[in-house]
């Protein structure tokens, strides 16, 4: 099991307390793997991108525009965590329905 997301998300801190087994990837450092990032995108579409995130507050209209793709592979902070790969199922954020599906209690 792989968290992608930033060290400084206490999204992704809690996700990590509590899946002490997964392996945590910062994105900003190492990014996402391009078969993983492919696949979060068929799952979530433009879901994926964080749209209320500082980063994307700091945009102009114009870069604000770009496709899910190219915001992502620009500016990977944008990504909306943490992005949780296990095995073959991807989960997006820690909400009550993602800790349930993964057993966390």
């Amino acid at each position: 099991m792989e968290i992608y997301g930033l060290k400084t998300c206490d999204s992704c801190r809690k996700a990590i307390k509590a899946l002490p087994q997964a392996r945590f990837v910062d994105v900003r450092s190492e990014g996402v793997p391009d078969a993983v990032m492919a696949a979060a995108r068929d799952t979530f579409g433009d879901a994926l991108v964080n749209t209320r995130s500082t980063t994307w507050r700091g945009l102009d209209e114009a870069a604000r525009r770009g496709t899910p793709e190219a915001l992502l592979s620009e500016h990977p902070t944008l990504m909306k965590r943490p992005l949780i790969a296990d095995g073959d199922r991807l989960f997006l954020g820690w909400t009550k329905d993602v800790q349930a599906a993964l057993g966390v209690t």
